[in-house]
């Protein structure tokens, strides 16, 4: 098992804790996490672009110059997909793009983000993370004290004073445990999670 340190809100190390090998010290299966990731962009599309096929766009619907003797080429209509204001060849229609993947294909992608995470030393456990308050000037400074930039702040439940003082500050994102994917451990640089967070994931994706 991997053996990480475990640090308070002061920066300074207060112990460690053991990972479970079967979530965060598994081989890296690049090709289901770039599945979950296709799918996360996917199921974020709205899927309402619109553009008029020739049937659809107004007028065209006479001949506009006789067939022969005008040494131009042959036009049926003015709304043909190479005129100006025609209509637009397989114009793209209002569809859902989202689809699904298997639970165990979406297990399999989330403990191999967190096992790459751990693999590059990319993962900070803190032994908590309270606010008395919100304040953002605050989570700057425990931000600081762990020495971490671009993070993936990830708790047990919802706590609210976390996210309010987390959610002005640039290239950070909160997250409770139900919520995290793939896409975000792969685009934050760290992870950070309490400890309480890390003993619900070993429960939850076991």
């Amino acid at each position: 098992m991997a053996n990480v340190a475990v640090f308070n809100m002061n920066g300074e190390q207060v112990g460690s804790i053991e990972l479970n090998d079967a979530i965060f010290g598994i081989e890296a299966n690049e090709h289901v996490m770039h599945l979950a990731v296709v799918q996360y962009l996917a199921n974020q599309r709205q899927g309402t672009q619109s553009a008029k096929t020739r049937s659809e766009v107004r007028g065209g619907g006479r001949k506009p110059f006789r067939q022969k003797g005008t040494g131009r080429a042959r036009q049926g209509s003015i709304r043909s997909p190479q005129w100006v204001g025609g209509g637009v060849v397989f114009a793209p229609k209002p569809r859902d793009y989202s689809f699904k993947l298997n639970k165990k294909v979406k297990r399999l992608a989330l403990q191999s983000a967190l096992s790459t995470k751990v693999a590059e030393g990319k993962i900070i456990v803190m032994d908590e993370l309270t606010m008395a308050e919100a304040k953002t000037k605050a989570m700057v400074q425990v931000l600081a004290n762990i020495k971490c930039g671009k993070a993936l702040i990830v708790t047990d439940g919802d706590n609210q004073n976390v996210v309010l003082s987390a959610r002005n500050i640039p290239d950070v994102k909160t997250a409770s445990v139900n919520t995290i994917n793939v896409y975000d451990l792969l685009k934050y640089n760290t992870l950070v999670v309490t400890k309480d967070a890390v003993a619900k994931i070993e429960e939850v994706y076991a």
